[in-house]
């Protein structure tokens, strides 16, 4: 476990690059961002009636280090990436308190990896098969987990065939399995990405929460123990107002998103 966990050289590497990389955001500008983005939240909770708090997760997928170091330091402290290297790479960078959210696509032979070398990985939001969840159910119990890892089931709730996720009709089947057949896991509640341009439409949002009500039922819960993770940028204030306990916000937050260039092509053999 020891070796694990300890970051390789190439690894290692990884980090300081996130460091070093310079960011287009003013000095302070992401703690002021977060702090208009709970400021948000808070009166979108007010005006719904919500009395228990908002989970905000703080999405950084593409930010260097320092500027989730700033979030941090103005008091956030759960962050979601959506690859695992990045958040392999990030991880031992960053305080040890944070609660890290795994909130992209999990491919089955990524899952022993993140689990063992992120020991602060507190949920994963995107479990879409039933293979999934028994990958992850073994590799908690193989890295020695004290604790059960909560993960939510993924429901694609637009019907697109490019998103992931369980249709809304087989939500109830993967929820089951977790909750009956994978003892090291905790079944946190729903999620769902919504429309391609990541934003969502209230028959998205309301398709979760249908979903809910009926994972609830059939394992005889309040419909309010599960979790419903939806909203982003463009639309966690609806999301909020419909039911929302868990939003994921990145960009406003930390700016658009910096992907590196792709190399140009050489052009053909003969041609300059």
């Amino acid at each position: 476990m020891a070796t694990v966990l300890l970051l390789s050289s190439s690894r290692r590497v990884a980090v300081q690059a996130l460091a070093r990389s310079t960011s287009n955001m003013s000095e302070n500008s992401v703690s002021t961002a977060l702090q208009d983005v709970l400021s948000r939240i808070k009166r979108a909770s007010d005006r719904a009636g919500r009395t228990q708090p908002v989970r905000l997760v703080a999405v950084s997928k593409t930010k260097p280090v320092e500027a989730l170091q700033e979030a941090y330091d103005a008091g956030q402290r759960v962050f979601g990436e959506n690859y695992v290297q990045e958040m392999m790479d990030k991880a031992p960078a960053l305080p040890s308190d944070i609660h890290w959210h795994f909130i992209g696509h999990l491919q089955s032979n990524k899952v022993k990896a993140i689990v063992e070398t992120v020991p602060n990985l507190a949920m994963v939001e995107t479990v879409d098969s039933i293979k999934l969840a028994d990958k992850l159910n073994r590799a908690v119990d193989l890295a020695g987990r004290t604790e059960s890892l909560r993960v939510m089931v993924q429901v694609n709730t637009s019907g697109e065939e490019s998103k992931f996720g369980v249709e809304p009709g087989e939500c109830v089947a993967l929820a089951k399995h977790i909750v009956q057949s994978c003892p090291k896991l905790r079944l946190a509640g729903l999620m769902t990405i919504g429309m391609p341009d990541y934003s969502s439409r209230p028959e998205n949002f309301q398709c979760l929460s249908e979903c809910r009500a009926k994972v609830a039922a059939e394992l005889g819960l309040p419909p309010e123990a599960l979790e419903l993770s939806m909203g982003m940028s463009g639309d966690f204030e609806q999301a909020i107002a419909m039911g929302s306990t868990n939003i994921r916000v990145g960009s406003t937050i930390f700016g658009a998103r910096e992907y590196p260039a792709r190399p140009k092509s050489p052009p053909p053999a003969g041609q300059t």
